[in-house]
């Protein structure tokens, strides 16, 4: 008996000496690799997947998921036919001695600027319209004149379009926009048509008479064939003080009219129609027209990003959310059939950043078989997104942060400790009880 005592005492010992030290407390959590998972969108955009902060004492990490529209807004190319109205009725004033002529002819100056500089791809002419002086030449293509020819030169196209002389007395937009249509080029290219106009169109050509059935579906018919042509045209309209009354020569209201002929703004005959007041050509113009040139196709649409987790992750690592999604919708919390948060933005537009953060701590009831093994914080990410040409793209990648727990050498407790008390308690507990029985049994 007094040699299974020493056994005993032996393998508490080896117990000591052998004792794992791989808990919560005195594991050691560090980053072993912090690489940034991109994946390209476009030309310029990207999604990313980066470590952006740790806490190694209190075991956590936290990762960022981005995605970043960084395209950038792109001049219009191709060819561009101004058409301006250069009827008497431009010569008005609007405000004090500013006329209506001051204003859309500023304003078309600071479009042409804006649309050519350091873009040599696009090409503007400009086409005026209004009636001939000689009255028997109204209802020709004669009521209309070409300013300037397609060209790049911003300066002699404003000095062109400075020295129109606004004298006719009528308005044939029907000859301004059948004379620009033939300076065009063949070319398989983008071409515009921009209707800057004060005045409701009552001639057209071969009209039969003023404001009348054949001037308005002419008009109509000439807007309509463009557009089904591929041409992309803006209608700007202002300067129709009474839009109720009627011209006298005809029973129904310049709304009515005009209404007839560009249809209106919400449902346009062709393109875009603005129908405004004066005191909105500037802005109609220099900004709102601008921006309807430049191509919109860079906008982000149907992305969905899908992160998923390792097993041994999901198993040992508590996860927490450090700040929302700020654009579109992410998972409350993990999925457990795919261990994955799946993310969907509708709709990332030019220069907008969607960003989503969350947390990775330590459980403290982890699995020790964890230990000294290189830990991917993530499986793989999948996106798919609908870029600017309408077509879905998918895209994956396995990179990822890895972490690794690491544990003292194992050493024998310090005496004093809790551990060895305890153990030294349960070794003499055993020991004694194995002396008292084995007394008892000698006896």
């Amino acid at each position: 008996m007094k040699k299974s005592v020493f056994i005993t005492l032996f393998l508490i010992l080896i117990l000591v000496a052998n004792i794992s030290l791989a808990s919560y407390e005195t594991v050691t959590m560090e980053v072993v690799e912090e690489p940034v998972c991109t994946i390209k969108i476009g030309e310029n955009s990207k999604f990313e997947k980066k470590l952006i902060s740790k806490d190694l004492n209190n075991k956590e990490v936290t990762l960022q998921l981005q995605v970043t529209n960084e395209e950038s807004s792109t001049l219009p190319t191709g060819e561009l036919m101004l058409v301006l109205d250069n009827s008497e009725s431009m010569t008005h004033k609007v405000e004090g001695t500013t006329t209506r002529y001051d204003l859309i002819i500023e304003s078309a100056t600071t479009l042409i600027n804006s649309l050519l500089e350091n873009n040599t791809n696009l090409k503007i002419g400009v086409v005026s319209f209004s009636s001939n002086t000689d009255t028997s030449k109204e209802g020709t293509i004669e009521d209309a004149s070409l300013v300037s020819d397609l060209s790049s030169d911003s300066t002699a196209i404003n000095s062109a379009i400075s020295n129109i002389q606004f004298t006719g007395a009528r308005t044939d937009l029907d000859a301004g926009l059948s004379l620009a249509s033939q300076y065009f080029t063949s070319e398989d290219n983008n071409k515009y048509i921009i209707v800057l106009t004060d005045g409701v169109p009552n001639i057209s050509l071969d009209f039969d008479d003023y404001f009348s059935d054949t001037v308005i579906s002419t008009t109509k018919s000439r807007l309509q064939s463009l557009k089904s042509a591929g041409y992309d045209i803006i209608t700007m309209l202002t300067g129709i003080d009474t839009p109720e009354s009627t011209p006298g020569l005809t029973d129904k209201t310049y709304s009515e009219i005009i209404e007839e002929i560009f249809g209106t703004e919400t449902a346009p005959t062709a393109g875009k129609f603005y129908y405004i007041q004066d005191n909105e050509i500037e802005q109609t113009i220099t900004q709102d027209i601008y921006n309807d040139l430049i191509p919109v196709g860079h906008t982000l649409t149907d992305i969905t990003i899908t992160d998923y987790f390792p097993q041994e992750i999901i198993d040992n690592f508590e996860f927490a959310y450090i700040s929302e999604a700020n654009i579109g919708n992410i998972s409350a919390q993990v999925d457990p059939e795919t261990n994955s948060i799946t993310w969907t933005i509708p709709e990332l537009e030019v220069g907008q950043t969607a960003t989503v953060q969350y947390k990775l701590k330590l459980k403290k009831d982890f699995d020790s078989n964890i230990v000294n093994k290189i830990l991917d914080t993530n499986e793989k990410v999948d996106i798919t997104y609908t870029n600017f040409d309408g077509k879905e793209v998918s895209d994956t990648s396995d990179v990822t942060p890895k972490l690794r727990l690491t544990e003292p050498p194992k050493v024998l407790p310090k005496a004093g400790t809790p551990i060895v008390i305890a153990l030294f308690t349960v070794g003499v507990g055993i020991a004694v009880f194995s002396y008292v029985r084995y007394r008892n049994i000698e006896k």
